[in-house]
C-alpha cells in the first residue's frame, strides 16, 4: 500500500473513515510521564483507533525512549517531561 492511500482505507477496526489530526501521547515509566505533542497521525471518526504512517509508530516509541533517557540520565524532570513537534 502506499503512503498516500493509507488515509483512504477504512477503519480496520469499525470500517468507519479515517481523517489526519495532531495528536498527543502519552508515556509512562519508572513514575516518570512522557507526553509527546502534536504528533501527525490518522484517527478514526468513529472509533478513535490511531494509524500512523509507516514506521510512524517506530519514531514515536523512538522519541519517547530518548525523552525518558534524558529525565534518568540528567535528572531533567519533576515527573513528567513534555515534548511537542513543531511545523516551521
Amino acid at each position: 500500500m502506499k503512503k498516500e492511500d493509507i488515509g483512504k482505507e477504512p477503519c480496520s477496526e469499525c470500517g468507519g473513515s479515517i481523517e489526519k489530526k495532531y495528536i498527543d501521547q502519552e508515556f509512562e515509566r519508572e513514575g516518570i510521564r512522557v507526553q509527546l505533542s502534536g504528533i501527525a497521525a490518522l484517527v478514526c471518526k468513529e472509533c478513535g483507533e490511531i494509524y500512523f504512517q509507516p514506521g510512524g509508530a517506530d519514531k514515536v516509541v523512538e522519541a519517547a525512549n530518548c525523552l525518558f533517557s534524558l529525565a534518568v540520565v540528567e535528572k531533567q524532570h519533576k515527573g513528567h517531561v513534555t515534548a511537542r513537534v513543531c511545523r516551521v
